[in-house]
């Protein structure tokens, strides 16, 4: 919404130099607020204008290379922010420092040996990240990753579909998502692998997909539809709750050894939407 000083009037004038305030009638302030809004809708029409065009489709075996490229990717560029965000926790803080001043004072008030001590406990952190996201992959590759037709297209009640687009004349898939439905009574549905390519992010196709497993989901007489996500993923935890999901649950259960999940500080949110 654009919003308009109701005490401006504005005249219809000949388009001249900012500085020549005496030709257009105007005040300074009244001309700087006229370039600013064109300015600001000139930007946007660009925008516009750069506005690159999706299509989602369903899943096709010759997209295989790409689809295992980008879930690669797309779960272990959470390792960093998991890493920096358990690095931030104040019990974590705590220890860092008491750390480094145990490294420094067994050093013989060595500040190499501090930095040395603070390094061992970050690289601590940064391997029960990695082994909780490489876990993650490691599994998933090995169930219905390891499938994705027979555990997808060839059951009737699951989906799995694709986000591709023209790059420099050629079809490239730059985003996915995963529909499951619950194998008992099949009153909900799971939404899984909802990944977007970096370069592709915040143009509304992440928003798109999440859309496409509401309408299969609803399709399928499914009374809600569910998504699990780890903490570190703000991005999509805020997309999440824009469409209306609702965090029901929360658990540290990573399926890594429990320390590695307790020092990495991470736990997982189940979040639901009602059709």
């Amino acid at each position: 919404m654009e919003y308009f000083p109701t005490s401006v009037s504005f005249k219809v004038m000949q388009c001249r130099p900012v500085g020549e305030h005496a030709q257009t009638n105007l005040s300074p302030v009244c001309e700087w607020l006229i370039i600013t809004i064109c300015g600001l809708r000139s930007g946007q029409t660009r925008g516009k204008s750069r506005h690159v065009p999706f299509s989602i489709r369903e899943y096709r075996p010759s997209d295989r290379p790409e689809v295992i490229s980008l879930f690669h990717d797309g779960i272990f560029e959470h390792v960093y922010p998991a890493f920096f965000k358990a690095m931030r926790h104040q019990d974590h803080v705590g220890i860092a420092l008491s750390i480094s001043m145990a490294g420094y004072v067994l050093g013989g008030s060595s500040y190499f040996q501090a930095i040395l001590f603070l390094s061992a406990w970050a690289g601590l952190i940064y391997y029960c990240c990695n082994e909780i996201y490489e876990g993650y992959m490691i599994r998933r590759m090995s169930t219905d990753m390891a499938d994705i037709e027979a555990n997808y297209l060839e059951n009737p009640d699951n989906g799995f579909w694709v986000a591709e687009t023209n790059v420099n004349g050629r079809s490239k898939v730059v985003g996915m998502v995963a529909f499951a439905q619950d194998a008992g009574d099949g009153s909900y549905g799971e939404m899984s692998h909802a990944i977007v390519t970096f370069p592709w992010r915040r143009k509304n196709l992440g928003s798109q997909l999440t859309q496409k497993a509401l309408d299969f989901c609803k399709e399928q007489g499914c009374t809600r539809l569910v998504v699990d996500v780890s903490s570190p993923q703000t991005a999509a935890i805020a997309l999440y709750q824009k469409l209306g999901f609702l965090q029901t649950a929360s658990h540290s259960n990573t399926h890594a050894n429990c320390w590695f999940s307790r020092l990495a500080r991470i736990n997982m949110m189940r979040m639901e939407k009602f059709i």
